[in-house]
């Protein structure tokens, strides 16, 4: 499959906290950081979402923003 999105991370699901409607995905990435991800129920279960599966994390946003005190 060819996408568009030039941000693309592989990685491995750390853990999925499911929700009423949706569950957060964090994924473990090859250098030991996190990210995590807020998707469907729907969608972890038809991507087949477990513990330990490959997964890459595909990144488009047009803002990124952090802040500290």
């Amino acid at each position: 499959m060819k996408l568009s999105t030039r941000n693309q991370l592989t990685g491995t699901v750390a853990s999925i906290t499911r929700g009423e409607a949706m569950a957060v995905v964090r994924v473990r990435l090859a250098g030991g950081e996190e990210i995590t991800s807020s998707i469907t129920r729907d969608a972890v279960d038809d991507l087949g979402l477990a513990d330990g599966a490959p997964v890459t994390v595909l990144i488009k946003s047009t803002e990124v923003a952090l802040a500290v005190e």
